[in-house]
């Protein structure tokens, strides 16, 4: 069956972008996730548009950042290879690549581990630890990065470690009768604390999905593990999203607010089936549009959640403040809306 084109008005959405960028860029990040998932947002955007100024404003980012030298690194904290990624493949220059193979080696190397290879959660910080838990996060932040970095460099031993994220976390996290994902697993106490399904928990792991296979051999059995794990979630969150064309923070709980960033994520992930989702992202089109100010602040984003203790934690998570992962899922959705204008034959 012939799904509808989108209907959207290309130049409307490239000016979007521009907005989104230029508030993205009047926030201050440190070298840890709000920035790696804001600048990742940015690099997709240039990719899609073309346009050099982002590329400048994030070379000039990164520039400052490196001359005090790199963080301690966590698996949080190296999402920020994602900019680096494009920054080279951009640029050409070394120095981006030299740095994010650091952060990758020390991802294979030092970072603390579980179960069957499964990186726990770790954050940049002295006072959160959470020992032996997997959080859905971790697909995007270190999972998908691994995956890039072992396509770009031709490394197996990238590609194989990064694949064996999502399979853990798909082990871990995707639920077999609803298979959406849950946000954590605690290994110690084996089970999902709050089980909650979490609409940015549940778009970190659809965009990955959906961004992974185009650097996965058809042949390798991963591709079929992963691409069925994807079917199956995104066969359950159409089905669950609103008239708006968003999604609830918590997404079968249509009394909880309608989240942003999740619903960019989610929506991102819908186009891995060619126009089988059209009727969706046309909603996900007016619905995150109606999010985005004229100043470029994208509205209704949770704020960073732990797993909570339960349901009514996540529907009390502030959502007032502009927030850098609403920045960059946001840009990751519209620069794929432009890609897929492209790809029309």
């Amino acid at each position: 069956m012939e799904m509808p084109q989108l209907q959207f008005d290309e130049n409307h959405i490239r000016e979007v972008i521009d907005r989104v960028v230029d508030r993205t860029f009047r926030m201050d990040f440190s070298w840890d996730w709000p920035g790696g998932v804001a600048f990742y947002g940015v690099a997709e955007a240039y990719e899609a548009t073309g346009n050099k100024r982002y590329m400048t404003l994030l070379q000039a980012w990164v520039d400052e950042k490196l001359e005090d030298g790199l963080p301690k690194l966590s698996v949080n904290g190296v999402s920020i290879g994602h900019a680096l990624i494009s920054l080279y493949k951009a640029t050409d220059n070394d120095q981006y690549l030299e740095v994010a193979i650091q952060m990758a080696d020390y991802l294979k190397n030092d970072a603390v581990r579980f179960a069957d290879g499964v990186f726990q959660h770790t954050v940049n910080s002295e006072t959160y630890n959470f020992p032996e838990q997997a959080w859905v996060d971790t697909m995007m932040m270190a999972g998908y990065f691994l995956v890039r970095m072992g396509h770009l460099l031709d490394r197996a031993d990238y590609l194989e470690d990064g694949l064996k994220q999502y399979h853990g976390h798909e082990h871990f996290l995707q639920d077999p009768v609803s298979n959406m994902y849950y946000h954590g697993w605690d290994n110690i106490a084996q089970n999902h604390m709050s089980s909650i399904f979490w609409a940015r928990g549940n778009s970190w792991a659809a965009l990955t999905m959906a961004k992974a296979l185009p650097h996965i051999a058809v042949q390798h059995p991963s591709f079929m593990i992963i691409e069925g794990s994807m079917r199956d979630q995104l066969s359950t969150l159409v089905r669950l999203q609103a008239e708006n064309g968003l999604w609830h923070t918590v997404l079968n709980d249509d009394t909880s607010y309608h989240e942003t960033s999740g619903s960019a994520g989610i929506a991102t992930g819908l186009f891995a089936f060619g126009t089988l989702y059209n009727k969706y992202i046309q909603r996900s089109i007016e619905g995150i549009l109606s999010q985005i100010t004229e100043d470029g602040s994208v509205m209704n984003v949770s704020a960073g959640t732990a797993v909570m203790n339960d349901q009514q934690g996540y529907r009390e998570v502030s959502h007032k403040r502009v927030q850098g992962w609403g920045q960059g899922l946001a840009l990751a959705f519209l620069a794929e809306l432009l890609n897929s204008k492209k790809h029309v034959f």
